[in-house]
């Protein structure tokens, strides 16, 4: 088996349908399976699944996990995977038609190749924000890194919406770490990063334009609110996966008076106010990261 493509849901019955239906017309030679893995959903998702199965034209595995968790769904999907190559599809995204060859073929080009992630497209629910910043616009999960198949060096990172694995790296190397990822309804991440980190140790990481997927922006995340939630939970979530919280906490109670010092001269300018309102926000997130590892 050559590749094993994973979708992790929660409550998701019409959107996994959507993702797996983008499956159906893969422009891939070689044999491929499909893992979902429902992560304690109580709607209509293993019957959505399981219909599609029934006619699909590679294997369709259905896998239920009830311990919620991201990181604990994509570590059951790589235990469950057979195929030489893992990819994550998100629950919410639409692969293109070349989306696992293209991420194969980078593979294929060098065995010390851990990891590749492809072009992530946004799919928003109506216009795009004009408010949004362009460099709060990764937190949306949107990737184009290059025009062409390159390393990804230093801290450029791929994103988990389309994101691949070599699975023989598990081997030798621990899955995503479990108290990272999101749980429910709160928005902690870094399981990603840290991985990759991890895996940069030993392999190399490479971005494709060429497997590219949409990944849908409902309109209930388009707003500044939903934006400041998941930049305060980027700021625990970087605290909880460091090594040197000591370190954070300190710098961070040093910021929180030049933030509204910095803040006072510009209240005329509302997306100036927008950026240090976000700067406090993460700060603040990055201090609760600290304190929640001691309790």
């Amino acid at each position: 088996m050559r590749a094993s493509v994973a979708i992790c849901t929660h409550n998701r019955a019409s959107d996994v349908r959507e993702a797996l239906l983008s499956l159906a017309p893969q422009r891939f030679g070689d044999s491929f399976e499909v893992i979902v893995v429902d992560n304690g959903s109580t709607d209509q998702t293993a019957q959505t699944v399981q219909e599609f199965g029934r006619t699909a034209s590679f294997p369709v595995h259905y896998v239920y996990e009830g311990r919620l968790g991201l990181s604990v769904a994509r570590n059951r999907a790589i235990r469950e995977a057979k195929g030489e190559f893992i990819l994550f599809l998100d629950d919410d995204a639409v692969a293109s038609p070349d989306w696992i060859g293209g991420i194969v073929s980078v593979f294929d080009k060098d065995p010390k190749i851990g990891c590749v992630g492809g072009r992530i497209e946004p799919a928003w629910e109506g216009e795009a924000p004009d408010w949004l910043p362009e460099e709060n616009r990764s937190l949306y999960t949107i990737l184009d890194y290059s025009a062409e198949v390159r390393e990804m060096r230093d801290s450029a990172m791929p994103y988990g919406a389309n994101v691949a694995f070599r699975r023989s790296i598990f081997d030798s190397m621990a899955m995503f770490r479990e108290d990272l990822g999101r749980v429910g309804s709160n928005l902690l991440s870094s399981e990603e990063s840290e991985l990759i980190e991890r895996i940069r140790g030993k392999y190399s990481v490479y971005y494709t334009p060429h497997a590219s997927v949409l990944h849908k922006i409902p309109r209930s995340r388009m707003n500044r609110k939903w934006l400041l939630r998941r930049i305060y939970w980027q700021g625990v979530s970087r605290a909880v996966s460091s090594r040197s919280k000591a370190r954070v906490l300190a710098e961070s109670l040093l910021k929180v008076p030049a933030f509204v010092l910095l803040s006072i001269p510009v209240l005329y300018d509302k997306r100036r106010v927008f950026r240090n309102v976000r700067r406090i926000v993460y700060n603040n997130g990055l201090i609760s990261g600290v304190l929640r590892t001691y309790q």
